[in-house]
């Protein structure tokens, strides 16, 4: 397998709201992995365990409490000149979850979408800047006549294509899709996704893709990410991690996924996951560790053991 180069490296992100008080919150909790060049990260869990934090924090919507994200080599978080902000703002870009709060109610679709154009100055004239709006409602599956209209004259879905228009107009490396068709149809999930499909491969572009659904998940990512509780707890290829969990908490999720066959769905059975089963000691090191090549699960040196027969059955 041809070495694959590393876009982002994440080292031990902390992120923790009343940092030091009685009610202090440890939303991503010392959580660390790569993602490469021209791939799909897939970051799933239940609601409230850290992914969407986690994809906020990547791309400095919140100052991380502790931990690196290196973005081709360079602390995102480090100190930057506002030019070096500007450079990176360009190169990483995010779609977010809810297509009606993420438009400004007040401006016609062609503005929403060549915001970015104007902030980096990527069109010569006005002409050119229309030219690009059309391009990208093409690029998303829609016409041009739509630039002039306003954002509650669209459904959900065509919202959610106009925000991917949006990510797209400063031709970015990197798009954080934060959980982008939880609030749309089943029916329109899929064509959302197939389009962000099929944008990565005609553009090259590499994604952190958020989400709780885990077959969505798994149709897209090259890899997926579970979290729980602030803790990534197993990373492996997307194949794998549903041939072979390991980890009770994703065996847990993976049970959780319905069948689209009656007579199976009767008959499964759902596992649930308790955090008192690891009966962990006080002095044991509960660590990120490599199972098999590629596959990682937060255990203790005990469980690492039993996950390594186990993976060789």
């Amino acid at each position: 397998m041809a070495k694959r180069e590393k876009l982002l490296e994440i080292k031990n992100l902390k992120q923790y709201f009343n940092e030091g008080k009685p009610n202090e919150v440890k939303a991503v909790d010392n959580v660390s992995f790569d993602i490469y060049k021209g791939e799909v990260m897939g970051l799933v869990g239940e609601s409230g365990c850290g992914k969407s934090t986690t994809g906020r924090t990547i791309i400095r919507l919140y100052d991380a409490t502790g931990g690196e994200v290196l973005y081709d080599g360079v602390n995102v978080h480090g100190k930057k000149s506002k030019k070096q902000l500007k450079e990176f703002n360009r190169k990483m870009q995010m779609i977010f979850q809810d297509p009606y709060a993420s438009l400004n109610p007040r401006l016609k679709i062609a503005d929403v979408i060549a915001e970015g154009i104007d902030i980096h100055g990527l069109a010569k004239s006005k002409e050119e800047r229309m030219e690009k709006v059309y391009e990208l409602l093409e690029t998303v599956g829609l016409n041009k006549e739509h630039a002039n209209r306003y954002p509650h004259e669209f459904s959900g879905g065509q919202r959610q294509r106009i925000g991917i228009a949006r990510a797209l107009a400063v031709q970015p490396e990197f798009i954080i899709a934060d959980e982008p068709i939880s609030a749309l149809d089943v029916s329109i999930q899929a064509q959302v996704v197939n389009l962000m499909k099929k944008l990565q491969k005609e553009k090259g572009l590499t994604y952190l893709f958020i989400a709780h659904d885990l077959s969505m998940v798994k149709y897209i990512s090259d890899r997926i990410g579970v979290m729980y509780f602030g803790k990534m707890v197993e990373l492996a290829p997307a194949d794998e991690l549903y041939k072979n969990p390991l980890h009770p908490y994703t065996r847990s999720l993976l049970s959780a996924i319905p069948a689209p066959d009656p007579i199976s769905e009767r008959t499964r059975k759902r596992k649930s996951y308790d955090l008192a089963s690891h009966q962990y000691d006080d002095n044991e090191a509960i660590e990120f560790r490599e199972v098999t090549p590629g596959h990682f699960v937060l255990c203790s040196e005990k469980e690492f053991i039993q996950y390594k027969a186990q993976s060789k059955q």
